[in-house]
């Protein structure tokens, strides 16, 4: 009877030791996210009493600006839905166009400490007097996204993309593409309502 119950405890002790091993050891899943359920792009314009016009996304909340230093042209366009908004700042120019394109430059600086990388896009719609840069900023920073359009003469814009959670590229990479879609829609179509007959600047101012 003995040899018999040692006989099954040596192979309880394979079967055991057999289990731990092979092909199936076991390793950690990869971190996931939740699934996010993004709406049908669709669009409609902004035709107030600004001095420019534009496609923007039904799914926005469209808010003035009521910070203390805000103009009537400031404008917050919010996503509730992802707790995102893109910020609109509108100045009218007074040859002072190469200013205010420095003042972007300085405010995206101020965010490569916690980027990985960044890239610009011209922007360069000469029918409509439509030129800028798009600010593309990689990595965790607090605002993934800026740009600025101007028509070199009269007018100037900046944007800026906002996420209202800590940053973190990896977990809103999804919402920032759709977010991202819908902003370049957003200059693709944007028009200044009194187009100047102004000679091209310089995009980059610099």
């Amino acid at each position: 009877m003995k040899q018999f119950f040692l006989l099954c405890s040596v192979v309880l002790c394979i079967c055991l030791v057999s289990s731990c091993g092979g092909d199936d050891e076991y390793s950690p899943k990869p971190k996931g996210y939740f699934r996010i359920d993004l709406p049908k792009k669709s669009y409609q314009v902004y035709n107030q009493d600004c001095p420019f016009t534009f496609e923007y996304p039904k799914y926005t909340r469209v808010v003035h600006d009521d910070e203390r230093n805000a103009e009537p042209c400031w404008l917050n366009f919010e996503f509730p839905r992802f707790g995102a908004t893109v910020h609109l700042s509108y100045k009218a120019l007074n040859h002072d166009g190469l200013n205010y394109i420095k003042d972007s430059w300085d405010l995206v600086q101020r965010h490569i400490s916690k980027a990985s990388a960044m890239n610009n896009d011209e922007v360069v719609r000469k029918d409509e007097h439509v030129f800028g840069l798009v600010f593309n900023i990689e990595g965790n920073a607090a605002t993934p996204l800026q740009f600025y359009l101007t028509d070199s003469i009269h007018n100037f814009i900046r944007g800026a993309l906002y996420f209202s959670a800590v940053p973190n590229r990896d977990s809103i990479e999804p919402v920032y593409e759709f977010i991202r879609a819908d902003i370049l829609h957003m200059i693709q179509t944007f028009k200044w309502r009194d187009v100047p007959a102004a000679a091209e600047m310089k995009i980059g101012g610099k």
